[in-house]
């Protein structure tokens, strides 16, 4: 049985927050989705992890002691863009058991909860790949500027500006 939105325990840690076992499964779910279902070789680890949040939507195991799964995965950064104040959501990901169940949407929104509970109505911004373009319309995105290819993916950049847009 997969887990519904509701079952999951939205975590969002600090780089140096992590666990050694967090790390290992953010990582893995990382790569099993974007370098080997998506078929793309690149560096996913990019350097910049200690520079993000990690937003982690786990499921726990109760008949296992200290078992739980990582389904759902986001990284935030604040950021300054000329001279104007942005947050970036990146690496959105969703594991295959999981999907299905509004599990990307709920990771969307918790995420986008997160930035504003710190910042209220701040620019969020996003490279989204193409085939996502409706999902992210839908939680309010914009495209922003021409589709770009990134390691062999189609990609728009997005921007949620909220209610002062």
């Amino acid at each position: 049985m997969t887990p519904t939105p509701q079952q999951i325990e939205w975590q969002l840690k600090a780089f140096n927050q992590l666990t050694a076992q967090e790390m290992h499964d953010l990582l893995r779910l990382r790569q099993d989705i974007f370098v080997v279902e998506q078929n793309c070789v690149y560096a996913d680890i990019d350097g910049t992890d200690h520079e993000w949040l990690h937003l982690l939507g786990i499921v726990s195991h109760p008949t296992h002691e200290h078992s739980n799964t990582l389904l759902a995965y986001a990284r935030l950064r604040f950021t300054i863009a000329a001279s104007e104040p942005v947050a970036r959501i990146g690496r959105v990901v969703v594991a295959p058991a999981a999907r299905g169940q509004a599990l990307g949407r709920a990771l969307m929104e918790h995420a986008m909860a997160a930035i504003h509970s710190q910042y209220p109505n701040r620019t969020i911004v996003l490279g989204a790949q193409v085939y996502l373009l409706k999902f992210y319309q839908s939680l309010g995105f914009k495209n922003v500027g021409p589709e770009y290819l990134e390691d062999g993916i189609l990609h728009q950049d997005m921007e949620w500006r909220g209610a002062s847009a």
